[in-house]
């Protein structure tokens, strides 16, 4: 359980991101930001640290995992990372691309840094989906990237987040409402949903 003034790492891609370094808080405008003001709201004030930027793949994460992580030595670590390790198969194979099992590789890494080194508890958020649509490529690819997820997050005890799981539930639904901008960025709707979820898997 979270304890009084805890301090709380949020380190991603850009859904993590999502323009905290123009905002004067450096919250951003995402789920970071709605997680923070519910917390807020219940006279919570624990300290949330948005480290997402746009872009990164799990090896991305490895290269500033000490300055951004370790170094500041959180009480709790949530990660959301995988929609850039998959999505550059799709838009980008010209670079050299992260496949599941070096993902999980270089995760691992990054799980057991936290835990050696801090005494945070650790978050892992399933990457949510490319392409608001159940049968997409990318989703498809998606797959053995959240397998792996639950597979560390067993091995280190860590919390899953099922963002994922409830993103396609709700697609599912046939809704109109969007849940992103262009298939992976988040409208306000998919921020609550993930924000929602979130909150919902650690507060039980």
């Amino acid at each position: 359980m979270l304890q009084p003034k805890d301090k709380i790492i949020f380190i991603g891609d850009s859904i993590t991101d999502c323009g905290r370094r123009e905002d004067k808080e450096g919250i951003g405008d995402g789920y970071v930001r709605l997680i923070r003001d519910y917390y807020y709201t219940q006279g919570k004030e624990y300290t949330i640290i948005n480290k997402g930027i746009g872009g990164n793949r799990v090896d991305d994460l490895a290269s500033r995992w000490e300055s951004d992580v370790i170094s500041l030595q959180p009480d709790w670590v949530s990660i959301s990372i995988g929609i850039n390790d998959v999505w550059r198969q799709l838009d980008r194979l010209d670079i050299e691309q992260i496949y599941p099992d070096r993902f999980e590789q270089i995760y691992s890494d990054l799980l057991e840094q936290v835990q050696t080194k801090t005494k945070a508890n650790l978050i892992l958020m399933e990457p949510t989906i490319i392409e608001e649509d159940i049968h997409s490529e990318g989703n498809q690819l998606l797959v053995p990237y959240v397998k792996a997820i639950h597979h560390l997050a067993k091995k280190c005890g860590a919390i899953v987040v099922p963002t994922h799981k409830v993103f396609l539930t709700f697609l599912k639904r046939k809704s109109d409402v969007a849940l992103t901008t262009d298939g992976v960025h988040m409208t306000s709707v998919g921020n609550m949903l993930m924000a929602q979820t979130w909150l919902d898997t650690i507060e039980r």
